[in-house]
């Protein structure tokens, strides 16, 4: 299943409840202000790291750029993913949810 996470982690339980649900061989994708939740030395970055032991992680890199983010500020075991790693993360995925 495609989890695709778009609330900021600091301001609503989104992230939390994503991380109730997930299952092995899940995909996270973080969009939008989601974004926060893989940024290095934050305080949700344990908790994406122990998702990536089931899941692959990504983020939409256009997010993380239109909010002044670089690459090098995201955690390691996020991927990186443009507008077309969006669509084929949504083609792979049997189903998908938003949070």
């Amino acid at each position: 299943m495609l989890n695709i996470v778009k609330k900021s982690p600091y301001e609503t339980s989104s992230l939390s409840s994503c991380l109730k649900y997930i299952k092995k061989g899940d995909v996270i994708l973080f969009t939008e202000d989601g974004i926060y939740a893989v940024k290095k030395g934050g305080m949700f970055e344990k908790h994406v790291s122990d998702a990536s032991q089931t899941c692959s992680i990504y983020y939409l890199s256009p997010d993380t750029e239109a909010r002044g983010i670089k690459s090098d500020e995201i955690i390691s075991l996020a991927k990186p993913v443009d507008y077309q790693g969006f669509v084929d993360l949504a083609i792979d995925s049997p189903k998908s949810i938003t949070w």
